[in-house]
């Protein structure tokens, strides 16, 4: 029988800005549905400067859980009551779990975005890294690949104001795991982006570039390419960014960010939830 909303469906939503893209209403809505669960989610577009007030929203309106994609995932760790331990290293959250009025932020990007590689074929364990981005994602996925044993990470962002937090993140993987060799590189510096591709095993672009609107956009010249170079990405819509189709066309193995939102949405639906999300079972129901 069809479930329809009632006036004790649990509410739980995304917040970010933009969100119409979003694959997590589908995904989320469709695990619901399968396992009979009275909960209802929805995508909220929230600027960082409103997220004061859609944080008061979340108490207010009893939401029972909220995921934050960006530009909000840094804001949100600040405004949160408690942080889990992953989530207070990182300094960002994408995941808040709301108890009885008692906000907790919880991260689960790096987790999915490890998930996504093995899915692939790929350990992170001794491989060199370069990646783009220094946001609430890219610090995730740096963090997490660190604690999975990656050798080596080059992190590369523009002088801009979250240079500074590369910086911090690399301070933090050199405190907690001091094996791992982590520098931190201007992306304006073609060449040394180019030297540092060619001796990764692993590219990974965590910012918005290659989302909508600016689909169609590579921060990677195709010639920084080769065949035996893993590629991943963060965006999820286009399913495939110029980056991962520059990166196909010569042979490369690829992670698009679709696999990524997947694995790091079932962490966040058994938070939410306390049950295991249903994904062979959405993942065939996409395909149809």
């Amino acid at each position: 029988m069809e479930r329809h909303i009632s006036g004790t469906t649990g509410l739980f939503t995304l917040l970010g800005s933009p969100v119409g893209h979003s694959g997590s209403p589908a995904m989320f809505n469709y695990s619901f549905k399968k396992q009979g669960l009275d909960y209802a989610y929805l995508a909220f577009d929230v600027k960082k400067e409103d997220m004061p007030r859609a944080i008061d929203a979340l108490k207010l309106f009893k939401v029972r859980g909220s995921n934050v994609t960006m530009p909000c995932k840094t804001v949100a760790a600040s405004l949160v009551d408690e942080l889990s331990p992953a989530a207070k290293i990182i300094g960002a959250v994408n995941v808040i779990v709301n108890d009885n009025g008692k906000l907790t932020g919880h991260i689960t990007d790096g987790i999915g975005f490890v998930r996504n590689l093995k899915e692939h074929g790929v350990d992170i364990a001794n491989k060199k890294l370069v990646v783009l981005g220094s946001g609430g994602a890219a610090t995730a996925i740096e963090v997490q690949s660190a604690l999975d044993g990656a050798a080596e990470i080059t992190i590369f962002n523009k002088k801009d104001e979250f240079y500074q937090r590369a910086e911090q993140t690399k301070q933090k993987i050199q405190q907690a795991k001091p094996e791992v060799k982590v520098q931190v590189c201007d992306l304006a510096d073609q060449n040394k982006l180019k030297a540092e591709i060619a001796r990764a095993d692993i590219l990974v672009n965590a910012t918005i570039v290659g989302m909508k609107p600016l689909d169609g956009k590579s921060l990677v010249d195709k010639s920084f390419l080769r065949p035996d170079l893993v590629v991943a990405d963060t965006v999820y819509n286009p399913l495939k960014t110029k980056l991962i189709t520059d990166a196909e066309s010569i042979g490369c193995t690829t992670a698009p960010g679709k696999g990524m939102l997947l694995w790091q949405g079932a962490a966040a639906y058994k938070l939410f939830t306390g049950k295991d999300m249903p994904t062979a079972e959405y993942q065939a129901y996409e395909k149809n």
